[in-house]
């Protein structure tokens, strides 16, 4: 496949923060789609077997419409340039242990960020 020469001074991109779910398992989702076409990540994100999909296609899909709203970019030429997950705050649970005891539960949030830019022809 040939490499593809992207326009980072157009680079657009879109932030969901405090998704309720571990930065890790949205990270295995995110390297599978950065830096293809636009339209061939969503269809990957469709077909995976993932929960992580469903907010990190809600994010690509904004991406998009910004670069379309804001910069009136075609979204056929647009192709991942950057897209990763950063920890957010861990929501503490308590779960009663023996002997009246607690122990604490970390229900882990993240920020995903996905970054979308044109293709430059050569």
């Amino acid at each position: 496949m040939p490499q593809q020469v992207v326009d980072k001074t157009n680079e657009v991109k879109a932030v969901a923060r405090y998704i309720r779910m571990s930065p890790y398992k949205v990270r295995r989702v995110l390297d599978q789609i950065r830096g293809i076409s636009y339209r061939e990540a969503l269809i990957i994100l469709e077909f995976m077997p993932y929960r992580s999909c469903d907010p990190v296609r809600k994010a690509l899909r904004s991406a998009a419409a910004n670069a379309e709203n804001n910069l009136g970019i075609d979204p056929a030429t647009l192709v991942v340039s950057t897209a990763f997950a950063d920890g957010g705050p861990c929501l503490p649970r308590y779960r009663p242990r023996a002997q009246g005891r607690a122990y604490r539960i970390r229900k882990p949030t993240c920020h995903i960020t996905v970054a979308v830019a044109p293709v430059v022809e050569k």
